[in-house]
């Protein structure tokens, strides 16, 4: 059974696989089929395209089925409920909804094999970038800052959904891949920590990038990420530090705020002044469903979301998954940023609109990252094509950051400052007054509000101790809940060697 199962599991996915990659940005991939490590690897180009596979794992939404980020974490939050046509259409997604995850069912499989593929490419980088010679020192230099930040990126949601976890910083031998245990997230976070101190220090990774470079990291993308990952562990005597991290991608004058906040998610400001952090998709890979796996280049949360047989003006055909919550609409009901959060399906009603509600429908969908009909892909199945950008960290949740970070530092004044950078921007009255936990649950509730449904809810309301009281409802445990489970494959296949999560 061992040998008959061997190649599921996560780091046997050691063959370097070129998936091609979109002509709108510089992820292009060549060669397009597959090479052995052993032939490969043996100058800048062919190095670089092992970076670029590294960057390719970014966009995954397909692993072991559909596992968007996105979308589930929406799904595990108050921000959305799963959908979808029925309770059967993806149990996964509603299992993370209703909390009923086991070993078994929910979207593990998934994001353990995703993440873990990320992990293996950036160590393959970073080894060969070192062992190769005749490479030139700012290659290297740059290559090998990019590779730390992928592989931080990708430990960093790995142990925001599993925990404890085992810690993989080489390419292992075939004799080590069924030994390796879990290490604990103290461990993890110190070298996702490091790895993106080292790729700050590095003098060659940029600032700022040319137009034909957009979707490569930069400094304050590193920046950012590190002080998020530093906020997340939640050590109240590191904040003084958060801050200064925050304030340094703040004050480098690249990154501002959109004056409009409905612009943002526009398709033509893709990598817009607010853009500190952008996973690139494309509409041009001409994918159908024999590359569902992965295999194209589209952002798979935009089908999920549209409304189920739509027709009307403006938006396209979804199938209906993650429809808005009651909650979050009536919350945001007289905010102005509702109506670029939040699509009204009764007023599309009364305009003559119709759709088929799905399961657990409210007649409210997302708005931010809806599909628009003028966007439908050209080629290939429109449903797996969707060119849309992640907008991952942008200038707002940095300033939100910021905010929180100098308030429990004890700094209310710089704190209020940047909480109101954000509500200026949708002319809604500052916080003048405001101090201790009564300015840090404006700070939470303005999060709440500007980062609705983008996938930030669910790991905010974990690190900050608030999640079994918001979504009791939902089923959630503390405890049990803040993670998911470990794939029970991965506990079978190594013989015991990982111990599942308390509560599964």
């Amino acid at each position: 059974m061992r040998n008959n199962n061997k190649y599921q599991l996560l780091w046997v996915l050691i063959i370097f696989i070129g998936l091609a990659s979109c002509s709108k940005d510089f992820l292009e991939l060549d060669p397009r089929g597959t090479e052995l490590e052993t032939n490969f690897y043996k100058n800048e180009e062919q190095i670089f395209q092992g970076l670029v596979a590294a960057y390719d794992v970014l966009q995954w939404g397909g692993t072991n089925g559909w596992t968007m980020k996105i979308g589930l974490l929406n799904a595990a939050s108050d921000d959305t409920y799963a959908g979808g046509s029925d309770a059967s259409d993806q149990p996964s997604w509603v299992a993370y909804d209703n909390f009923t995850l086991d070993p078994f069912l929910g979207p593990q499989s998934g994001f353990w094999n995703k993440n873990y593929a990320g992990i293996y490419r950036a160590n393959l980088v970073l080894e060969k970038a070192a062992e190769v010679e005749g490479l030139s020192d700012e290659f290297v230099a740059r290559t090998s800052a990019e590779a730390k930040f992928l592989r931080a990126y990708f430990y960093f949601d790995q142990v925001r959904f599993f925990g404890n976890i085992p810690l993989i910083d080489r390419v292992l031998s075939g004799d080590e891949l069924y030994t390796q245990t879990q290490t604990s997230s103290s461990e993890i976070y110190a070298l996702i920590e490091k790895d993106l101190t080292e790729a700050i220090a590095t003098f060659e990774l940029p600032e700022t990038l040319p137009a034909d470079e957009l979707g490569r990291v930069t400094k304050g993308a590193a920046r950012a990420l590190l002080g998020k990952v530093i906020l997340f562990q939640n050590d109240e005597s590191r904040m003084a530090e958060v801050a200064t991290i925050f304030e340094e991608v703040i004050n480098s004058g690249i990154y501002s705020l959109e004056p409009n906040f409905g612009d943002i998610f526009k398709a033509d400001n893709e990598f817009g002044r607010e853009s500190v952090f952008e996973i690139q998709h494309s509409s041009a890979s001409r994918g159908g469903w024999e590359s569902f796996g992965n295999g194209t280049e589209g952002l798979y949360d935009v089908q999920f979301f549209g409304m189920r047989d739509y027709v009307g003006p403006n938006f396209a055909v979804g199938w209906s998954f993650c429809p808005v919550t009651e909650k979050l609409a009536t919350l945001l009901k007289f905010d102005p940023r509702f109506e670029h959060t939040i699509i009204d399906g009764n007023k599309l009603r009364l305009q003559g609109a119709t759709y088929t509600e799905g399961f657990q429908n409210t007649n409210y969908f997302i708005r931010k990252y809806a599909g628009l009909k003028d966007e439908v892909a050209l080629d290939g199945e429109p449903a797996l094509n969707w060119g849309t950008n992640v907008r991952e960290i942008r200038f707002a949740d940095v300033l939100l950051m910021a905010a929180e970070a100098h308030a429990r530092a004890g700094n209310a004044s710089t704190a209020r400052t940047y909480l109101n950078q954000v509500r200026k921007r949708v002319s809604i009255q500052p916080i003048t007054s405001a101090s201790g936990d009564a300015l840090l649950n404006a700070i939470y509730r303005e999060r709440q509000f500007e980062l609705a449904t983008e996938g930030h809810r669910f790991f905010d309301l974990v690190r900050t101790g608030r999640a079994e009281m918001e979504l009791a409802d939902q089923g959630f445990v503390a405890g049990i809940h803040e993670v998911l489970p470990i794939p029970q494959s991965e506990i079978d296949i190594t013989e015991g060697a990982l111990d599942q999560n308390p509560g599964y």
